[in-house]
């Protein structure tokens, strides 16, 4: 490869897109970094109303951010936190079993995926899935 195709190749990758963290709205962090930390997250960073945590697989995290002043709903209708889990069955029974309750307990999916769904603390929907090869395959 031509310097100059290295190089242009280079600053592509450098300006790339890529998905830092979602800020999670709660109404106390510590229910809902109890709930996190069961599914697996580690606590990265902690400060009074807030928390931020690493996912236990990539470096992709979350933060839990106490509503601020003049909020008054944690509602995000329209948006599910996704999490993908190799051994999805035998992780769900775990949480099952610790006390978490689901909505729904792993479960085919028409498109191939296996889903769990749950709500976090105040009520965010999470799912639970795993796709494997699936995941990016075009349908």
């Amino acid at each position: 490869m031509t310097k100059r195709k290295q190089a242009k190749k280079t600053a592509a990758a450098s300006s790339a897109l890529d998905f830092n963290h979602a800020m999670i709205y709660v109404r106390q962090v510590e229910p809902a970094l109890a709930f996190y930390a069961a599914l697996g997250f580690r606590l990265i960073a902690k400060f009074p109303g807030y928390a931020r945590l690493r996912a236990p697989g990539g470096d992709a995290t979350i933060a839990l951010h106490q509503l601020d002043r003049g909020m008054t709903s944690v509602a995000a209708e329209g948006i599910r936190l996704y999490f993908e889990v190799k051994n999805l069955d035998a992780f769900c029974a775990r949480l099952a079993a610790s006390g978490i309750a689901f909505k729904q307990m792993p479960a085919d999916m028409p498109w191939g995926w296996r889903h769990a769904y749950l709500n976090d603390p105040d009520g965010h929907e999470v799912s639970l899935y795993w796709a494997g090869a699936k995941r990016l395959r075009k349908l």
